[in-house]
């Protein structure tokens, strides 16, 4: 079944041949993983050290609400009990929650100084919703040529300091900073981006800006951190939705456009929380064969975890992400149903006739919330479609199977959630 695309402290073993990667790498994680068995401590994951480094690399000390605390205790402890992190592993780890803590330094700092940015009015704003691999990147990345959108970039995501400005902001440093990392990753996990394009002027994720409270799926697609994501999957998010909100206030501070739109697999099990902040939200799902979703998320989250762990369980992965995805499906829907949202606040998205015309769904979207729908905006996105190929980098390839899951069985896991929003099965061959 093959297709192509353009809790405890058990530690799995791999069971899949990892991509092969650069000796010095090979080298490096040896030799951390020699020194760890002789007791020679490495790089600290230690909440009050990394609170440290990162007040002393701001120059600042007040991180805001202790809300984030407890997320970053949980997760910093499944680091270290779950994840069988390697030496570049606890570096990568290290260097993105500096990263973060240090970024809640200064946009408290930020706002100290700039009271009105607690005015910034976020109105209407669109949320593209949906499984992962079910085409929500490519809808958002299409809905970002207009110019009367604004998504978050990349860049601007992750070193929002200073923040952005409109006359700069096709310019700003910090583009080609990010490339530069991403180029990086690049020679270590050279097939991810035949599954994952990245750059800096791509739109991000708002798992992404969520991180900034520590309360993120991201954390469990890149390393095996299972008891930190049973605690997110029943956590109550709407502090966190909050905190989204204020990053979008000082994002568009000083470089606005006329609505938001907005993008995660996350939102599925968060939906509630989203509504609650953002009552006025216009919601698109998007729906794809739920085999096809697990297949290929098995194959990414393989590859995105081999970067920090030489411990990969593809079966392990395959048996907790298609429960996972099941049960994000199914909260969204009775929160869906709750909600009794009207018609004119959400729209479903069937990834075959997206993917037959794109801009022809693009176009049924805008015309459904009323939204104007330019011919600059369509050149745009059609020359955006023209420059990126589904296989630009090359064809994503994928099989059920790896992740030791079998059809049948997953047929009937999400066999009401295929005829509630009448999805066709696809083969999976």
């Amino acid at each position: 079944m093959k297709s192509t695309e353009s809790t405890g402290r058990n530690v799995p073993k791999s069971t899949e041949p990892r991509a092969a990667r650069p000796r010095s790498l090979r080298l490096l994680n040896g030799a951390g993983a020699a020194l760890r068995r002789i007791g020679v401590p490495l790089v600290r994951l230690d909440a009050d050290a990394l609170l440290q480094t990162a007040r002393k690399n701001a120059g600042l000390t007040d991180f805001g609400h202790d809300a984030f605390r407890a997320p970053l205790a949980r997760l910093l402890a499944s680091l270290e009990r779950d994840a069988q992190l390697t030496l570049l592993g606890r570096v990568i780890a290290r260097r993105d929650l500096v990263r973060l803590l240090e970024n809640r330094l200064r946009q408290v700092e930020l706002r100290k100084q700039h009271r009105e940015i607690d005015g910034e009015r976020i109105e209407r704003p669109l949320f593209i919703v949906g499984l992962p691999r079910s085409g929500t990147s490519i809808l958002h990345e299409l809905m970002a040529q207009d110019p009367s959108n604004r998504v978050p970039m990349t860049w601007e995501v992750l070193h929002p300091f200073p923040p952005p400005e409109a006359a700069t902001f096709d310019s700003d440093p910090r583009i080609a900073q990010v490339d530069a990392h991403f180029s990086g990753i690049d020679r270590l996990l050279p097939d991810f981006k035949t599954m994952h394009p990245m750059g800096a002027r791509l739109p991000q994720e708002c798992v992404a800006i969520t991180q900034h409270e520590f309360a993120s799926m991201v954390w469990h697609t890149t390393n095996r951190v299972p008891s930190y994501q049973n605690w997110l999957d029943g956590a109550d998010l709407r502090w966190v939705y909050e905190s989204h909100k204020r990053w979008l206030q000082v994002l568009q501070w000083k470089a606005p456009a006329e609505r938001w739109v907005l993008k995660s697999p996350g939102h599925l099990w968060a939906l509630e929380a989203l509504l609650a902040v953002y009552p006025d939200a216009r919601i698109v799902q998007t729906h794809r064969d739920p085999l096809k979703v697990v297949a290929s998320l098995v194959s990414l989250v393989c590859t995105l975890r081999t970067l920090a762990s030489d411990a990969i369980d593809p079966h392990e992965i395959g048996r907790d992400w298609t429960q996972r995805l099941a049960a994000g499906l199914d909260h969204a829907t009775r929160v869906r149903d709750a909600a009794k949202l009207p018609d004119s606040q959400i729209f479903d998205v069937p990834f075959r006739a997206f993917m037959a015309d794109e801009i022809a769904m693009v176009r049924k979207i805008y015309e459904h919330f009323g939204m104007e729908y330019t011919a600059e905006a369509e050149r745009r996105m059609r020359n955006f479609l023209a420059q990126n190929a589904a296989d630009k980098h090359g064809r994503h390839s994928y099989d059920l199977s790896l992740g030791g899951l079998d059809e049948p069985t997953e047929r009937k896991r999400y066999a009401a959630y295929q005829e509630r929003f009448a999805i066709p099965s696809e083969r999976m061959v």
